[in-house]
């Protein structure tokens, strides 16, 4: 039997869905996404130069915040290490990989789903990474940053990606990737409801900057029709250091459902209608006939990852 592209959208079956490499990467059905919601808990954290002592923090917010119903739990820019370059440049790969093994550990105890900023460390480069690591305690995803802004001690990411939380589609961008529509907009085509945005953005040192970040996060949700859920440092007041904080997490509509303040550590959260993140505006943009292949071949290199 043939459908319409409108009756697909409708359906929840929409063109991205056709355009999948295999059978394998088919993600779940849309039905099922619709019927679900999903609390998440959004740690804005301020990170010390101690990487030992910021990942026994995160283990302390993950058992808090899991305790409290939250099915996610996500951390800012860099939270384990600290968004420090002269700190993580002479970080042990060793360390990291311990510091990763523990978050590890904490997600399955707690039976929770963790993404947290952590770099890679290759032998030959790093990168500026964000984990995604499952109730199972394993990695699902580890996400580059694409768009640097001045970190010399990384190099660009490689990759946009989609992967499922509980049957969701989700994607994953890292602070300056923010400024660039695509990288939300290819992955929100490929499925993606729910986009998880961890920064360590300018601080008060930039006043001018904190609205322009605001209105360009909310447009990312409001333009695709999807949640965004934005995990910031705080402002240290004490040392004259740190981002600005306002983490936040927006609606598809681009209502702020709840954000943090400015200067706090604190723990904000929100329980996600998926139904209402229905990628209605992105898929429109499916509906302009020149460009359409343009899209298609974009939403090819999306990267679909299967637990």
């Amino acid at each position: 039997m043939q459908y319409t592209r409108r009756q697909l959208i409708k359906a929840g079956l929409t063109a991205p869905i056709l355009l999948l490499r295999s059978s394998e990467d088919r993600p779940v059905s849309d039905k099922k996404a619709a019927s679900q919601s999903i609390r998440v808990s959004v740690v804005q954290f301020r990170s010390s130069r101690d990487l030992e002592a910021n990942v026994v923090r995160h283990k302390e917010y993950i058992e808090r915040c899991a305790a409290q119903g939250s099915r996610v739990i996500v951390f800012p820019e860099c939270s384990v290490t600290g968004y420090f370059a002269d700190a993580i440049e002479k970080l042990d790969k060793s360390r990291l990989e311990q510091a990763e093994a523990e978050l590890c550990k904490a997600a399955a105890a707690s039976g929770v789903y963790v993404v947290a900023g952590i770099p890679t460390f290759l032998p030959d480069k790093a990168f500026n990474s964000a984990v995604v690591i499952t109730p199972a305690g394993r990695i699902i995803e580890r996400y580059h940053k694409i768009q640097l802004a001045g970190e010399k001690w990384a190099v660009p990411g490689d990759h946009l990606s989609v992967f499922s939380i509980d049957g969701v589609l989700c994607s994953i961008i890292i602070c300056h990737d923010e400024r660039y529509p695509e990288f939300v907009r290819l992955p929100v085509l490929a499925g993606a409801r729910i986009i998880f945005y961890i920064s360590h953005e300018s601080g008060l040192q930039a006043p001018e900057k904190i609205e322009p970040y605001r209105a360009q996060i909310v447009a990312r949700a409001v333009e695709n029709t999807v949640y965004v859920v934005h995990a910031n440092a705080p402002w240290d007041k004490s040392k004259n250091e740190g981002s600005h904080g306002q983490s936040r997490i927006i609606s598809p509509s681009g209502q702020i459902l709840v954000e943090a303040g400015i200067e706090e550590e604190q723990v904000i959260a929100a329980d996600l209608d998926i139904k209402k993140a229905d990628r209605w505006l992105a898929l429109r943009s499916l509906d302009t006939e020149f460009l359409k292949s343009w899209w298609e071949q974009g939403i090819r290199l999306v990267r679909r990852i299967n637990e």
